[in-house]
């Protein structure tokens, strides 16, 4: 005679506490995965650790901005400092096109000008 027990699984347990320990949305985090066309099915195990890889990443990105940039006079963390971050940063340079400096209209004008003027005299 086999007798069912009203324990949960272990898998369940950990399932539950592995959602409690992340900050970032699970179902975000899939919805990206799915974009590629790569990708067909998500394990949860995979899904949980890319969710995690990627706080980790985010954390370590902040607290690497924090400490290079003004943020430890101002207590505080500017898209600026991000920036400067990625930029003088090896291990951020990938996101320079994500994250560049910011720049005043006028200045960008300017330089444009600039560049428009100097194809035209090389036109000649």
């Amino acid at each position: 005679m086999k007798m069912s027990q009203n324990t949960p699984d272990k898998d369940d347990d950990q399932t539950s506490t592995n959602k409690k320990s992340l900050s970032l949305p699970t179902s975000r985090v899939r919805l990206i995965m799915k974009s590629s066309p790569d990708v067909s099915c998500i394990n949860h195990d995979a899904l949980f650790l890319t969710t995690k890889a990627t706080e980790l990443f985010v954390q370590h990105l902040a607290v690497s901005s924090y400490t290079n940039g003004a943020g430890k006079e101002t207590k505080s963390l500017s898209y600026s400092d991000l920036a400067n971050t990625t930029e003088e940063n090896d291990t951020f340079q990938f996101l320079t096109d994500i994250l560049p400096k910011k720049i005043l209209a006028g200045d960008y004008l300017k330089s444009l000008a600039q560049l428009q003027e100097d194809d035209d005299n090389a036109d000649f």
